[in-house]
């Protein structure tokens, strides 16, 4: 005689399949990903505050600065032919205008000595410089002038000018000196070059020297600046020596120092551009384009483009040894693999260990999962990145742990799930220092788990209906 087991209040349902509790278990696992995704967004806000912090840290000290020059600018009388309409017919007239000739130095030597600064503000900090741009320039007007459509007479070498591009002129300091010929110019505010925007400073020079020969210029620029300095580079041939204390120095731009020493005590650097490098004429009678600084994050969407002088720079940019944004950014990218390392390895203790465990214990470990990079982003702003993933990670290991006993039924369980999770966080901080290597050490990891999972769930029918047993 057949008997039907009957329970006071409970009805002897078939429990799900072990497919359709996967396919329940990935599909919380990708809505525990919107809590991800949001920390992601989190972070990025975080990371524009910080900017707009560290921008008003240093306002008014001076911003990351582009130095261009020097450059001798004479005004020339041009023809200027146009044709209009008179009563019907068209009349061509010829008109004389007021233009100018850009004169770009044969050869210019710079030599900069950047000290630096951290200066802070809370939480935020930033690195600041001032530096004194000391260099030479030699001018020399071609022999073959005419070949630029401006004739010699056509030249007011009277109302000559030497002109410095400098792209944040309130960096600028009070004792800056520039001689021509041995002659000391009184500096005069404005009229900069086009590769800074037109934001310098120039002096009145006598240009009859430059009819005649050659100009000699010396000069000793004093300027403040952050995180960056660019030079725009505009001569026959220019050399520009860098050195720092700042040990963390990165190089961007258009061109690359042709040698460079980097220590603990910080960086010298020597750049040697020529002009057929530039790809542009020593005469011209344009302003040049504006040139922006390039940091060495940016380089990555970077088009040089400085075919026909425009955009061409070198950049050294004074880099923070730690980026705790990009890396809190790089680990929550990692984060779904510990959401799905953790879910399947509840999974396997549903299936296999018989534990039954619910949607709402995925749900709330996922929760824990995600605040772990919450935390990360709190704590590293405070003690830096290192510190606080050691702190994030023991308390999320801890929590769940703790959680993982009491759903288990299990320490001994919950120890499976807490090494689990340590060696999660481990890995994934390994992978966070060896950039060049992670997505191939990420690959053989993710192989190996999907390996064990394979085989431990190689005999289990996923297709059939399970149902408790009963005492």
């Amino acid at each position: 005689m057949e008997e039907t087991e009957v329970e006071s209040g409970h009805s002897d349902k078939p429990e799900r399949s072990p497919g359709a509790k996967f396919m329940l278990v990935v599909l919380m696992g990708f809505l525990i990903t919107i809590p991800l995704f949001t920390v992601w967004l989190l972070n990025y806000d975080r990371q524009s505050q910080s900017e707009t912090a560290q921008q008003s840290i240093v306002s008014g000290w001076g911003g990351k600065q582009v130095f261009a020059g020097p450059k001798i600018v004479l005004p020339y009388r041009a023809r200027v032919t146009e044709s209009v309409e008179e009563n019907g017919k068209t009349v061509t007239r010829t008109n004389f205008v007021t233009r100018e000739l850009f004169v770009a130095p044969e050869r210019v030597k710079l030599d900069s000595m950047l000290n630096t600064e951290t200066k802070k503000r809370a939480i935020y900090e930033v690195i600041v410089y001032d530096t004194a741009m000391t260099g030479s320039a030699t001018f020399r007007l071609p022999d073959d002038l005419d070949r630029y459509g401006v004739a010699l007479d056509q030249i007011d070498f009277d109302r000559a000018e030497l002109r410095f591009g400098l792209s944040d002129a309130r960096g600028l300091a009070g004792d800056n000196e520039v001689k021509v010929n041995g002659e000391m110019l009184e500096l005069q505010p404005g009229k900069g070059l086009g590769e800074t925007g037109n934001s310098g400073f120039f002096a009145f020079v006598d240009g009859s020297a430059l009819a005649n020969g050659v100009i000699e210029a010396q000069f000793n620029v004093r300027f403040k600046g952050n995180q960056s300095l660019t030079i725009a580079p505009h001569a026959g041939q220019t050399e520009w020596t860098v050195r720092s204390k700042w040990p963390h120095p990165s190089f961007a731009g258009s061109f690359l120092p042709e040698s460079r020493t980097v220590d603990a005590d910080g960086f010298t650097a020597k750049y040697v551009i020529t002009n057929l490098a530039l790809g542009t004429s020593l005469i011209g009678t344009e302003a040049g384009q504006q040139v922006q600084p390039i940091r060495a994050q940016d380089m990555s969407s970077y088009d040089p483009g400085y075919r026909d002088g425009v955009n061409a720079s070198a950049t050294v940019d004074l880099i923070q040894p730690v980026d705790l944004y990009g890396q809190v950014d790089r680990a929550t990218k990692y984060g779904f693999l510990i959401i799905g390392f953790t879910f399947v390895a509840f999974l396997l203790f549903d299936l296999i260990g018989g534990v039954k465990i619910s949607s709402v214990h995925y749900i709330l470990v996922g929760v824990a999962l995600v605040l772990f990079f919450v935390l990360l982003l709190a704590f590293a702003e405070i003690i830096g990145f290192a510190w606080a993933y050691v702190i994030a990670s023991l308390a999320t290991i801890g929590l769940i742990t703790a959680y993982s006993a009491s759903i288990l039924s299990s320490w001994r369980s919950a120890s499976v799930i807490g090494g689990l999770l340590a060696g999660l966080y481990g890995a994934i901080y390994i992978l966070l220092s060896l950039e060049a290597y992670s997505l191939l050490i990420g690959s053989l990891l993710i192989f190996a788990a999907l390996a064990g999972v394979m085989f431990v769930t190689r005999r289990l029918d996923w297709s059939g209906s399970l149902r408790r047993s009963r005492t």
